[in-house]
């Protein structure tokens, strides 16, 4: 009786091994032995190789690496990939679901992009095994409230939508109509609102709000060397995400290589090689990552537009850290794009980081640049709160410039501490610290704002080349030509009652600093050198 008990567990733990979260038409089912079940329950670990990967470098593998993590998932066991194995993975359409922790090591990873059946199926996706719910009760939120009403099962990250208000409507060659109000904020099992990043908006009225369950534990996946063979498609907004998609939160990402091969005169533009949204508290470090050939198309305007095209990605995400993380490719090198694009973040961090861009488009709340190397595209930001860049150097055109297809606006404070800026990369500029542009005319769904505060301490300008009629470094570019007097008329006026502090200084040049070549437009704001 009981060894007819026991067959009867054995047998139920003999897994089919299936993805229900894939729904692809060439699925296919993995049979594990009893006895393989028990094996690798007691190792604790399972290899791609258990699940008949070749790791050869030619055989399509994807199919035993998602059947390793599905199997992996169900019995929490980690996965480890084989050492000195090389996977290749085709251009079919499946994706690998990560819940467990997974070290890629050694192994080297092809994903071949050049005939794909699904550019928008992850290769990994990270995902949580706690499934989001709506919170269906909750019909308005104002900005900085400290509590929501519901009791929750754990801390999440809520995410709460509008749909008939729309914010960041852009501006310029890629015009749109703008986004749904949108807004992420972290609160803990009582529903207290976590105010290191706060709600940011007021919303008299929801048409979606969503609990993501934040998972307790940390998932780590570590190593691997992956190369990329680009896609040969026309130079066209269809991007492509053959990618590692994030969507759990508190995962360490370390060690990883993304290198890219095949790159030609056109092609798709990419979303992100790890691609993090919809979740909180995720730290990439000790990576290296490759930017992308930065291709041409006809933009929203009808006029010909480069493409954005990203190997980082970060959308709807709290707390995301990227420490220690550099690119393959020259950071000063215009032919590639910035490495990074961001949209609806909080407390975004590079820290001994060595990367082209810090971008952060439709806003981020809170910013630090520490201890980095920024290249020819600088760090580009709209948002609110406190944006920090210190002990860094930046080759941007600007120190930093305030987008201005969505409005040059940054509603908080600004601070700059011991840093070295080299204008446009040592290229011949009239050099300005904080550049933008906004005419007044536009309307992009919200107030813009220059930063109310500004702290400029121990800057170094390296401005040796620049223009014979050079006046000296500017603190603010000219941000509208058009206004010169009292009778320019804003429609959507820029608030501009800045304060700036100085102290410190230092030209290249020897020449001294000055508020902006567009004196009028600047009148109001206090400038006090310390």
């Amino acid at each position: 009786m009981m060894k007819c008990i026991l067959s009867i567990f054995l047998f139920l733990n003999c897994v089919l091994v299936t993805q229900a979260q894939q729904k692809v038409s060439n699925e296919n089912n993995v049979v594990v032995s009893p006895k393989d079940v028990l094996k690798f329950k007691a190792a604790k670990t399972v290899h791609y190789s258990d699940f008949g990967a070749k790791g050869d470098g030619k055989t399509d593998d994807m199919d035993a690496i998602a059947a390793t993590h599905a199997f992996a998932n169900i019995h929490s066991l980690s996965v480890k990939a084989d050492a000195g194995a090389t996977y290749y993975i085709s251009g079919k359409e499946r994706t690998a679901f990560i819940q467990t922790d997974t070290d890629f090591g050694t192994a080297a990873f092809i994903i071949d992009d050049t005939d794909v059946k699904n550019r928008n199926a992850p290769v990994f996706t990270v995902s949580s095994s706690m499934k989001p719910f709506k919170l269906k009760t909750i019909s308005s939120l104002k900005k900085n409230q400290e509590k929501i009403d519901w009791d929750l099962p754990t801390s999440c990250l809520i995410t709460v939508t509008n749909s008939n208000v729309k914010q960041y409507i852009r501006f310029g060659l890629n015009q749109n109509n703008g986004s749904s109000q949108t807004d992420i904020f972290l609160v803990d099992k009582n529903g207290n609102v976590d105010m290191r990043a706060p709600i940011i908006w007021d919303f008299n009225q929801i048409t979606d709000i969503t609990a993501l369950p934040i998972d307790v534990g940390q998932l780590k996946i570590t190593g691997g060397i992956f190369t990329t063979i680009a896609n040969k498609d026309e130079s066209n907004y269809t991007y492509y995400n053959r990618n590692i998609t994030i969507k759990r939160s508190n995962v360490l990402v370390e060690g990883l290589q993304h290198h890219i091969q095949g790159e030609g005169d056109h092609g798709a533009p990419y979303g992100g090689f790890i691609n993090i949204a919809e979740c909180a508290n995720v730290t990439v470090k000790n990576t290296i990552l490759t930017g992308h050939f930065a291709y041409s198309t006809i933009g929203a305007a009808g006029k010909p537009v480069t493409m954005g095209t990203y190997d980082l990605s970060v959308n709807r995400a709290v707390n995301i850290s990227f420490i220690n993380c550099s690119q393959t490719n020259d950071i000063n090198d215009s032919k590639y794009w910035g490495i990074l694009g961001s949209n609806f973040c909080k407390n975004l961090l590079y820290d001994s980081c060595t990367l082209s861009r810090f971008d952060a488009h439709q806003g981020v709340a809170n910013a630090t640049i520490r201890n980095s190397n920024l290249g020819h595209m600088g760090i580009n930001a709209i948002g609110s709160g406190l944006l920090t860049i210190e002990n860094s150097t930046i080759r941007g055109r600007n120190f930093v410039s305030l987008r201005p297809d969505y409005g040059s606006t940054w509603q908080g404070e600004l601070v700059i501490r011991n840093c070295v800026f080299v204008p446009a990369g040592g290229k011949s500029i009239s050099a300005s610290l904080i550049g933008g542009s906004n005419s007044g005319q536009h309307d992009f769904g919200y107030t813009c704002y220059l930063p109310e505060k500004i702290t400029i301490e121990n800057l170094r300008i390296e401005d040796t080349k620049h223009p014979d009629n050079y006046q000296g470094p500017a603190i603010f570019a000219n941000f509208n030509q058009e206004m010169t007097g009292t009778n320019y008329d804003e429609k959507f006026p820029y608030v501009r009652n800045s304060k700036v502090i100085l102290k410190n200084i230092t030209t290249a040049s020897g020449k001294a600093l000055i508020i902006s070549n567009n004196l009028f437009m600047f009148k109001d704001v206090k400038v006090k050198i310390n």
